[in-house]
């Protein structure tokens, strides 16, 4: 079985219970709440139950929390799919956007049979 990763020792249990109360985030609360059950003395297995999620989980949780403290405990923007474009697509697609907009303005919308 592995060595569970330790947690930071600047932080304690009232200072974390301390961090949820304030927290307006929901999530956030939740992994404090978790990880606040492990400087008790508890199990990660008692975390994961407190947090509603598996083991791995909580050690996630632990690592973010170690390199980031609580601000690492936060929901993320997911990055999402990379761009399918390229910057010289992009530009180009820019111009074709921003002419079609001109002519629209002018009355000229493609489509329009010459009537404005």
């Amino acid at each position: 079985m592995a060595t569970p990763v330790p947690l930071r020792s600047d932080f304690d249990t009232n200072t974390l219970r301390q961090a949820a109360r304030r927290s307006r985030d929901a999530s956030q609360t939740r992994r404090l709440l978790a990880l606040a059950t492990i400087y008790e003395g508890g199990t990660r297995s008692d975390a994961a139950k407190v947090g509603d999620v598996t083991r791995q989980i909580v050690r996630d949780w632990v690592v973010r929390f170690n390199a980031e403290g609580l601000d690492g405990l936060l929901d993320r923007k997911s990055p999402g799919a990379p761009s399918r474009l390229g910057p010289d697509e992009r530009q180009a697609l820019a111009g074709k956007l921003e002419a079609g907009t001109l002519a629209a303005r002018a009355g000229r919308a493609a489509g329009s049979g010459g009537q404005a």
